[in-house]
């Protein structure tokens, strides 16, 4: 058996190299890249190592290790789960920064593969800068803050380790169940040890997404009840995407005659115009979609975890009599809500189900009805989009002038706060890949990072990242990666003075408002700072301007449209408002006690709504 010898971190960095998968009809090496963040505990190891792969694994600087990782898994969720990257960091504060990014990468089924330093392997040095000593247990390092928030987790102590270990990690990033961060934590010692691998571990691997094929008592029960079905719906989510089944879904729908609401992971499966659209579900979704789910006999979920503000916190699906099949390829999200399980790949598990349904279609009734809550809709929208003068414009405005301007090649992305809310109602879909909202995990932080992540994935996209300026103040840095790297965005700062949108749950739960709008903070006599964002990202290499009202707004995404490098627009915002029409219950604990009336007045609304909720 032929041999090489290698270090560890050479031999790791070798073998990602010699990773291929199948993407869009061609064969492309599975890593994009590394992210890096070098650092005592990565530098002299892994760093040496990828300096000499620079040619087959390139290697990206980022400037904080979370927004790096971000952007590593909005690549990753961009190209539909079936393109990588890794992100390396040091030890200490920079392994617990990807913390954060690897739970949202957990809460969202979506793949990055995590390169933490490590403290020494040896303990000969203990303890080392940034190195936190467990008292009780000298194995316990910060890494061991990933098990939790990993698929796949371990600690290569020696480096013969990566033999067995590095398979099952990129087997883990691919699965279409288990899809999620792999982390292996590198000790800055084992990093540097050398080890006779074998060549044959680093021939070039070609990998394929496997596709779970329908049990077929599973495929009967739920077409024996779909065939009963005269009022049915389907609850689209992120698993038709990464199924490459938007095509399929929305055959499916047509031929049968079936509404198709979407998640926000799902938005965009089919684009707005299509005849079967109805919209968003759920706490932010549409009146269609809602009043829909709410009188469906039998709902067909595909692809959706099904999480509270999809079901309204399991008070929107009322129906005694309703039929939840979930056609989903995880069998733990299968199970959820006593639904008829259907554990399958949603591409073929469609095509299954079309075939024992070729002579069924919903019936007429529910059709027309479809057809005109779905104009109803569209009036809403075009209404509370539309520009109205208002010299502090609401989120709806400003998301209708961004959404007029981003045509069949833009894509908006966002994350947290009260946009995802009024972007996942309202935004106008052109189709896959015109919507990216991460609202699994709702880290507020995601949004520039992921925007750049997106860019890197579709450089031929316009992509139009929307923050508001709490957002914006948290994770700001990797502008000046966009820069760096020349990967253009367009980003839109929505700024209203703090955390609006938890300044409207905090009013809608009773609360006064207090520390969320920066008037309800504790601050010293001058007050809070008047930020300016156009010469804060000036100041990072960007074209930016500030602008006043959605013509102002208008005029300036034109420009930026134009403009070679990221271009960003500061425009002031009334924190106030969202749009009413639309919405479901959603479910947040109100205190059964206070000393205001108002808190004990949604008490006892919080209580009555609870009596919806199915068990």
């Amino acid at each position: 058996m032929s041999i090489i010898r290698l270090t560890m971190a050479q031999a790791l960095v070798k073998y990602l190299a010699a990773q291929r998968i199948e993407h869009e009809g061609r064969e492309v090496p599975l890593f994009e890249g590394v992210f890096a963040i070098f650092g005592h505990g990565n530098v002299a190891g892994l760093g040496e190592a990828l300096y000499h792969a620079q040619d087959v694994l390139p290697t990206l600087r980022a400037h904080n290790e979370q927004t790096m990782a971000h952007a590593a898994i909005a690549f990753a969720k961009a190209n539909g789960r079936r393109r990588l990257m890794a992100a390396t960091s040091s030890i200490g504060p920079g392994a617990t920064n990807m913390v954060t990014a690897a739970a949202l990468a957990h809460a969202n089924r979506l793949p990055v593969l995590l390169l933490p330093g490590d403290t020494f392997a040896t303990r000969e040095p203990d303890p080392v800068l940034q190195q936190v000593e467990h008292f009780g247990d000298p194995t316990v390092t910060v890494n061991d803050c990933f098990r939790p928030v990993s698929r796949y987790f371990d600690r290569i102590t020696r480096p013969e380790q990566l033999l067995t270990s590095l398979p099952q990690a990129i087997a883990t990033l691919l699965d279409p169940e288990h899809c999620g961060p792999a982390t292996l934590a590198l000790p800055q010692d084992v990093q540097t040890f050398a080890y006779d691998y074998p060549e044959a571990f680093f021939a070039p691997r070609f990998h394929r997404i496997r596709r779970p094929q329908p049990d077929p008592r599973e495929l009967g029960a739920a077409i024996a009840a779909l065939a009963q079905a005269e009022r049915p719906l389907i609850i689209a989510g992120g698993g038709v995407h990464y199924a490459g089944a938007c095509e399929r879904l929305s055959g499916f729908a047509q031929a049968h005659g079936v509404p198709v609401a979407e998640t926000q992971a799902g938005k965009g499966a089919l684009p707005d115009a299509h005849p079967c659209a109805v919209g968003a579900i759920g706490v932010t979704g549409s009146t269609a979609a809602n009043r829909l789910a709410e009188q469906a006999d039998v709902i067909l979920a595909v692809g959706t975890r099904l999480q509270d503000f999809t079901t309204g916190s399991r008070a929107l699906f009322e129906r005694d009599d309703l039929d939840l099949i979930t056609l989903n390829v995880g069998r733990f999200d299968s199970q959820k809500h006593y639904a008829l399980p259907l554990i399958g790949d949603a591409l073929d598990g469609l095509a299954a189900l079309d075939a024992g349904l070729i002579e069924w279609r919903a019936c007429d009734a529910w059709r027309e009805q479809t057809d005109g809550l779905k104009r109803d809709w569209a009036e809403v929208v075009a209404r509370v989009t539309a520009d109205a003068g208002r010299e502090l414009p609401t989120d709806a405005q400003v998301i209708g002038a961004v959404n007029r301007q981003a045509g069949e090649d833009g894509t908006v992305v966002c994350a947290a706060g009260g946009l995802p809310g009024e972007l996942h109602k309202l935004w106008q879909c052109s189709g896959p890949g015109s919507y990216h909202v991460e609202y699994g995990y709702s880290c507020m932080g995601y949004e520039i990072a992921g925007g750049l992540g997106v860019k890197m994935a579709h450089p031929e996209r316009e992509v139009f990242v929307m923050v508001g300026d709490g957002s914006y103040l948290m994770h700001n840095s990797e502008l000046a990666t966009s820069v760096m790297l020349g990967h253009k965005l367009v980003v839109v700062v929505l700024d209203n003075r703090g955390f609006g949108c938890i300044n409207r749950l905090q009013r809608a739960t009773g609360g006064a408002g207090f520390n969320n709008l920066l008037d309800d903070c504790l601050t010293g006599s001058e007050g809070a700072p008047r930020i300016d964002f156009a010469a804060h990202a000036r100041a990072m290499g960007c074209q930016a301007e500030s602008v006043r009202g959605i013509q102002q707004l208008e005029q300036a995404l034109v420009r930026a449209r134009q403009a070679n490098s990221t271009y960003v627009i500061s425009i002031d915002t009334d924190p106030l408002p969202s749009t009413a029409e639309g919405g479901a219950w959603w479910e947040v604990a109100v205190p059964e006690v206070s000393r205001r009336e108002q808190v004990n007045e949604a008490y006892r609304g919080y209580r009555d709504a609870k009596r919806r909720q199915h068990r």
